[in-house]
């Protein structure tokens, strides 16, 4: 599973890494709504919440469906706006300008990804906008979210202008009551690290650039494909007739664990990465290792099997005569668990010895967390 981003024939200086007010807002509002998803920020996100307005915190809840359990591609208008210099705005209100800009179509089709599954897959679609089926279909996805989602998106293809009007006067809120001075504060530093990797794109290539934004993140040897190691499916591409060429990296304190990569049809692609993230004790597998763990440990004999191998080093002979199998069985259950890297081998005289490592096993707790939620 993975998103890919095809950079043929994308010239250089068209990778280009910068901050983007708008979509740390997004983040932001994000982890004040799934908070638990970001424990690092519990105490910005308690003492923000609980110095929020009670009318700012109501409005807030009404369109939280487009930042809640999804990140709506509204915030990063930069990347989808014809005639744009396809990079973000370097205030808040430059990026609200550009969001402006975009037609009431594209508008709404951004706005309601999160009601319309099938969007990335489907090209595009219909609009919902002009075609009865559309809105049909968005209206029912908004009601199995809730009655919320439900008005919003009544709301929104029923009076579009005067929703985006609501919308922006809410994020402008949103800046003058909390994050114009939390983007003040960390802004610096994202710029910092944008010129960083910048320059580390310049010098040591896009290899060493992308290992360091995520080791999630990987070029193949022609340098012609990015590729994110995802639990999604899909690919883009950084060229596009209607937008131009581009690829942007941008900067979030907010968004650890989640990794994002913009793929949508006619958009040029974003990769939203997390900065300031605390090292691993170990390298981050990929979601193929992390599904290849998850079921080396599924099966009642491995788990058995481990019970013991948690416990002390034992012998191949030694583990079938404690579980009443054949040796072949018990190195056929081995082999998936050594595949899996969740096991040790070692030589002891004319005995081979396996033991369990404990802390690859313990990790995946949080891999699994950060592998779901990247």
């Amino acid at each position: 599973m993975s998103v890919t981003i095809d950079i043929s024939g994308l010239p250089a200086e068209r990778i280009t890494f910068a901050p983007s007010p708008l979509a740390e807002l997004c983040m932001a509002l994000h982890a004040l709504s799934q908070p638990a998803h970001h424990p690092r920020l519990t105490s910005w996100t308690t003492a923000t919440a609980a110095g929020l307005d009670p009318c700012l915190a109501e409005r807030l809840l009404e369109a939280e469906f487009l930042w809640r359990s999804s990140f709506s591609d509204i915030f990063m208008a930069f990347a989808g706006t014809p005639g744009g210099t396809g990079r973000p705005a370097a205030t808040l209100a430059g990026e609200l300008d550009v969001l402006d800009r975009m037609d009431d179509e594209q508008f709404v089709m951004a706005a309601l990804e999160d009601c319309r599954p099938g969007l990335y897959n489907g090209g595009g679609g219909r609009s919902p906008l002009r075609d009865p089926a559309a809105r049909a279909r968005a209206l029912e996805a908004a009601a199995a979210r809730g009655p919320r989602p439900l008005e919003f998106s009544a709301r929104l293809l029923d009076d579009t202008a005067a929703v985006r009007v609501w919308m922006r006067r809410l994020l402008e809120d949103c800046d003058e009551a909390f994050f114009g001075e939390t983007w003040r504060r960390i802004e610096p530093a994202q710029s910092a690290d944008a010129r960083h990797k910048t320059e580390v794109l310049r010098r040591k290539g896009l290899p060493t650039a992308l290992k360091e934004v995520s080791a999630a993140l990987s070029v193949d040897t022609s340098l012609t494909t990015i590729t994110a190691d995802k639990m999604v499916h899909g690919s883009t591409s950084a060229t596009d007739p209607r937008i131009g060429t581009g690829l942007v990296f941008v900067p979030t304190d907010f968004g650890w664990p989640h990794l994002l990569v913009l793929h949508a049809p006619g958009w040029l692609p974003v990769v939203h990465y997390p900065v300031g993230s605390p090292a691993p004790a170990s390298s981050p597998g990929s979601v193929e290792l992390l599904q290849r763990r998850m079921e080396a440990l599924a099966h009642p004999m491995r788990m058995m099997l481990c019970r013991s191998l948690a416990r002390a080093p034992y012998t191949t002979s030694e583990l079938a005569a404690v579980y009443g199998i054949t040796a072949p069985e018990v190195s056929r259950h081995l082999a998936v668990l050594k595949r899996a890297g969740l096991m040790h081998t070692r030589r002891q005289g004319r005995y081979s010895q396996h033991q369990l490592d404990l802390p690859a096993v313990a990790r995946i707790g949080t891999d699994f967390i950060e592998g779901i939620l990247r």
